[in-house]
């Protein structure tokens, strides 16, 4: 199963070991769902990670390690079309250009207004909580 996971399900995962975004992280390993990246979403990725007070209890070369590491499990779309602008917010348009190019079942986030348009292309938009209950247990 593939999936695009919005930037905030990463941070929320971080800042707390509660709740279902950090689930989600930890289920990643275990091959249930494979996260789709792009170029342009990596950056986006490591761009609000290392915002300066975001990841308190991380230094900058964890979140390095971090990052490798989810990249590492990750496939790659390659975006051949754009869709921009398509969404209200073009931060947006790219996360979701990405679930687009990879053919991805689910786009993972807690802004399910903002990809409302998502699900027209066959983009199941679904917070964190409703994905881990579609997921087989551990």
């Amino acid at each position: 199963m593939l999936v695009v996971i919005d930037t905030n399900i990463l941070v929320s995962g971080l800042r707390s070991q509660l709740g279902a975004s950090h689930l989600l992280l930890t289920r990643l390993a275990l091959g249930h769902f494979r996260p789709v990246i792009s170029t342009a979403l990596c950056l986006e990725y490591a761009d609000v990670l290392h915002r300066p007070g975001l990841l308190p209890s991380y230094s900058p070369q964890q979140i390095d390690v971090f990052l490798d590491a989810f990249c590492s499990l990750a496939r790659e779309a390659y975006i051949y079309f754009r869709w921009r602008p398509f969404l209200p917010d073009p931060k947006d348009d790219l996360i979701f250009e990405c679930a687009l190019a990879a053919g991805a079942s689910h786009l993972i986030t807690y802004n399910l207004a903002d990809f409302a348009e998502a699900g027209r292309f066959g983009v199941s938009v679904v917070t964190p909580k409703d994905f881990m209950a579609i997921l087989p247990p551990p």
